[in-house]
């Protein structure tokens, strides 16, 4: 019988996976084959990079940041290692651990919170990031790199405390909501004592593709957002501007980091501009997505032309400021969703943005980036960045007792 038996996540109804994925899971004797794609809700966790950066995005995102509750550098490890454990099973679509979710005994607390019973991995992926002040926590501030610090505040920032920053983050992705909420709800519990939330974020339908197989989304202005976002079949390009190089320490190597910020949109005062507004402050149209220079949505936008009112794609548009012509060939790896909190009591909706970018190194690459997007874009007058936080996301898991933060706290 393999290390990881038959759950009774199975025997309610795990159909998404399937009997071929018991067949496969034979082969590899824990459960669930590595080799698992496309088609099978089943993305491998283990490999060179964390899934979960560059892995097709899935629609639905739950996003939580933690704060360390003590200084024993002990204590993190084992739960980092207990988390390893039960974020693999759940992305190969397990209760977070052996047993039955519900126990014959009805006074044991079950193992696990039980939502996810009878639901598909849904291509479930977790990603894990440290933040800058887990490293004086735990008395290790020699291993933080450089790059590795707390975003600076910028122009126009109205960021509250209670949902920036945080000592360790949680990424789950997943095409089904209640995976990701489950996934995230059970590590949380499994931190009891150690870690406390700090804020989280729920997200849908994400706002980039991540593979040249996935169409442009659009965001909450209705516009399509990521159109030249960097994509997975894109190597040479992703060891450029995400993968942390020979510069990083050796425990973050071929890692990257995260930049998140929370971006309320005020759609309301959006919603009544008139779409020539609209198409010049983006710097596309509307409908195609295509830029003011051309008529197909990849077609390249020519900053350099011009007609009678000076030049077509404004010098102040959204597209023109984020180009990569513009930040000397700087690229981020998109990875955002939209988000809706219900509204702000005074008739508008607490609604936007949910940014997060992967990038070789969040101070000279995206915080010069975002100082000329907050001081001169002129969709910033229908923006409110809320939150902030920067994390460092280390390489994949190598097969066997790897686990997350294994090399940084050796």
């Amino acid at each position: 019988m393999s290390p990881w038996q038959v759950s009774r996540r199975r025997l309610f109804g795990l159909a998404g996976a399937g009997a071929a994925l018991a067949g496969a899971g034979a082969a590899t004797g824990y459960g669930l084959s590595a080799a698992a794609g496309p088609g099978t809700g089943v993305i491998a966790f283990r490999g060179e990079r964390q899934a979960g950066i560059v892995t097709p995005a899935q629609d639905r995102m739950h996003f939580v940041a933690l704060d360390l509750t003590g200084t024993d550098r002990g204590a993190v490890g084992d739960l980092l290692r207990r988390w390893t454990l039960a974020a693999e099973r759940m992305t190969a679509g397990l209760e977070t651990a052996d047993g039955d979710a519900v126990p014959a005994n009805r006074y044991v607390a079950p193992a696990d919170t039980g939502e996810a019973l009878g639901l598909s991995a849904a291509s479930l992926t977790l990603t894990f990031g440290v933040g800058p002040a887990l490293f004086d926590k735990l008395g290790i501030t020699d291993r933080r790199p450089a790059p590795l610090a707390e975003l600076p505040r910028f122009q126009g920032d109205r960021l509250d405390p209670a949902r920036s920053g945080g000592d360790l983050c949680i990424q789950a992705c997943a095409d089904d909501p209640q995976v990701a909420v489950h996934a995230v709800r059970n590590l949380v519990r499994e931190g009891f004592g150690v870690t406390e939330v700090r804020w989280s974020q729920l997200g849908f339908g994400r706002t980039a593709s991540t593979s040249t197989a996935q169409a442009t989304p659009r965001n909450l202005f209705g516009f399509k957002d990521g159109t030249n976002n960097l994509k997975a079949e894109e190597p040479e390009l992703l060891d450029e501007h995400v993968w942390v190089g020979a510069e990083g320490p050796d425990w973050l190597r071929g890692g990257t980091y995260l930049v998140a910020r929370r971006i309320r949109m005020h759609i309301e005062t959006w919603d009544r501009s008139n779409l020539d507004e609209q198409q010049q402050i983006i710097g596309r149209d509307k409908g195609e997505g295509a830029p003011l220079t051309g008529t197909g949505e990849f077609d390249p936008a020519d900053l350099s032309a011009t007609g009678p009112d000076g030049p077509v794609i404004a010098d102040d548009s959204h597209v023109r400021l984020a180009s990569a012509q513009e930040n000397g060939g700087v690229r981020l790896l998109r990875r955002g969703y939209n988000f809706v909190d219900g509204s702000d009591g005074r008739g508008h909706l607490d609604a936007g943005l949910f940014f997060v970018a992967f990038v070789r190194d969040p101070q000279s690459r995206f915080v010069p980036m975002q100082r000329t997007l907050a001081r001169s874009d002129a969709l910033s007058e229908y923006l409110e960045h809320t939150g902030s936080a920067v994390f460092a996301v280390p390489p994949g898991l190598a097969d066997g007792d790897d686990h997350w933060g294994r090399a940084l706290l050796a």
